[in-house]
């Protein structure tokens, strides 16, 4: 254990418990969690093989706290984009438009995301089952509100998602499915955001293929 919530194992440093840090793709797609490692797995080829293989790709973020800082990033961007994707649906749906219609317009539009194109297709179906609690969401918010805080940055939308998170909680407990979020809106306009034809689960169906490795690097913008 490296006393930041990683484990360190055969010269890679994974997270100790995937399932609650992780994010709702790994929970899709049930792939392990590799938030960062230290610099001396470079040279262990033969470790960083095995769990490429296994995982799609390695984070070569470094060192640990800046891989840990990634990831909360990451995960509280996910978050949001849930946030604005349930108002959108609900919007959509009270307006008479085309559920069905709306995903696809959505999906190849500049307003697309992952969270959009995997969370939408179940919130769509009525299942909402993602494999990815608003228990988990709320520790994920607290996080990123707690890195923020420490490097003293006033974030605004952060509390906003929070109170919208926690009133989730309060009135559909910690164990719903994240998606459910959107609930607090449907039962406000009395609006049933579902769409025909929409997977109840979603399955990452591609077949395994070598990870890559993802090393820091540089942007220089024109």
């Amino acid at each position: 254990m490296t006393g930041d919530g990683l484990t360190e194992h055969e010269g890679v440093v994974v997270e100790e418990d995937a399932s609650v840090g992780r994010r709702r793709v790994d929970a899709v797609r049930g792939e392990p969690v590799l938030p960062g490692q230290p610099a001396a797995v470079a040279q262990v080829e033969v470790s960083r093989g095995a769990v490429a293989s296994a995982a799609g790709s390695l984070s070569a973020r470094r060192p640990r706290a800046s891989a840990r800082a990634g990831e909360v990033i990451t995960n509280y961007l996910a978050t949001a984009h849930l946030a604005v994707l349930t108002e959108a649906l609900v919007t959509a749906a009270a307006s008479g438009t085309d559920l069905g219609l709306a995903y696809d317009a959505i999906r190849v539009s500049s307003g697309a995301s992952f969270v959009h194109e995997t969370e939408g297709q179940v919130i769509l179906a009525g299942s909402r089952d993602i494999g990815f609690t608003l228990e988990l969401v709320a520790k994920d918010l607290g996080l990123f509100r707690a890195l923020a805080e420490r490097h003293d940055v006033p974030v605004e939308v952060a509390p906003l998602l929070d109170d919208i998170v926690q009133a989730a909680v309060q009135r559909y407990g910690q164990r719903e499915w994240s998606p459910n979020v959107i609930r607090r809106l449907e039962d406000a306009t009395g609006v049933d955001v579902q769409a025909p034809g929409s997977p109840a689960r979603l399955v990452d169906t591609d077949p395994p293929a070598p990870g890559r490795e993802l090393r820091p690097r540089s942007v220089t913008l024109p």
